[in-house]
């Protein structure tokens, strides 16, 4: 038996809600928009990433013993590899960000990882959120902020006139 929020489900809707966002002429510019595409890509990339690093942190906890932090700071590696490579040949295909854009994509792994930390602290600690709600913060900002960061430097993209909802 089927539930209301099983995958399929949703799945199944997903056509159902895109045609009816399309009837909201804001929605119907954001949804149409390059640049939403791109976001959407790079949030398919950042899920593929966090189920990689959850998958060898695992592996290599339960099937290897090898100290958390440590393979938690692999399982991160990994999954930013993953995001590198993804990310270079999908999201910003056509746009290589020349021979430096592995280093910038560190420098922004490294600073989104700072920001995650400083923000989930913050959000609990000072001021009091739960750590799940406080997470879920820390991920939206560094989302957004690394999307755009990556694709403005990392793989030097600049926006256009193109790339923005249109009014009519």
């Amino acid at each position: 038996m089927r539930r209301v929020g099983d995958a399929a489900t949703i799945a199944q809707r997903l056509p159902v809600l895109r045609q009816a966002f399309l009837r909201v002429p804001l929605l119907r510019r954001l949804i149409e928009a390059p640049i939403f595409a791109q976001f959407v890509k790079f949030g398919l990339v950042g899920v593929s990433n966090t189920v990689l690093t959850f998958v060898v942190f695992t592996i290599l906890t339960k099937g290897f013993g090898v100290f958390y932090v440590l393979a938690s700071g692999i399982g991160f590696a990994v999954g930013a590899l993953n995001g590198f490579l993804l990310n270079r040949n999908w999201t910003f295909q056509g746009h290589q960000g020349g021979s430096l854009a592995s280093l910038r994509w560190t420098i922004v792994q490294a600073c989104g990882l700072g920001a995650d930390l400083g923000i989930i602290y913050l959000c609990v600690h000072s001021a009091g959120m739960p750590e799940l709600a406080g997470q879920a913060v820390a991920t939206i900002f560094v989302t957004v902020a690394t999307f755009f960061v990556n694709r403005t430097w990392t793989f030097r993209m600049h926006l256009t006139a193109e790339d923005l909802p249109r009014a009519h």
